[in-house]
């Protein structure tokens, strides 16, 4: 299992963020085979976990034609910066 850890410190987030944001939450499900997804705001700073089974699920999704376009205007709009890791996840029981 893989896990997608996306930070940025926000700017000012609008409607069409929330809307947007719940759309690629429900596509990412729905269609990519993401497990789950996780996302926390405190003050300025945002941090998305997302769990999937596959690196070929997660390149699947970023390229996505209505996750290129929210990307952009994350860059543009929503965040003054970013960062995306991606992680290997390796369960308790594997310890």
């Amino acid at each position: 299992m893989y896990a997608v850890i996306f930070k940025a410190t926000t700017n000012k987030l609008d409607e069409n963020y929330f809307s947007t944001a719940k759309r690629m939450r429900e596509l990412a499900i729905n269609e990519y085979g993401c497990k789950e997804f996780t996302a926390v705001t405190e003050g300025s700073q945002e941090i998305a976990i997302s769990y999937w089974d596959s690196l070929e699920q997660i390149k699947a999704w970023k390229a996505n034609s209505e996750h290129i376009m929210a990307q952009e205007l994350g860059k543009s709009k929503w965040y003054s910066d970013y960062k995306v890791e991606i992680v290997e996840v390796i369960s308790e029981k594997e310890i």
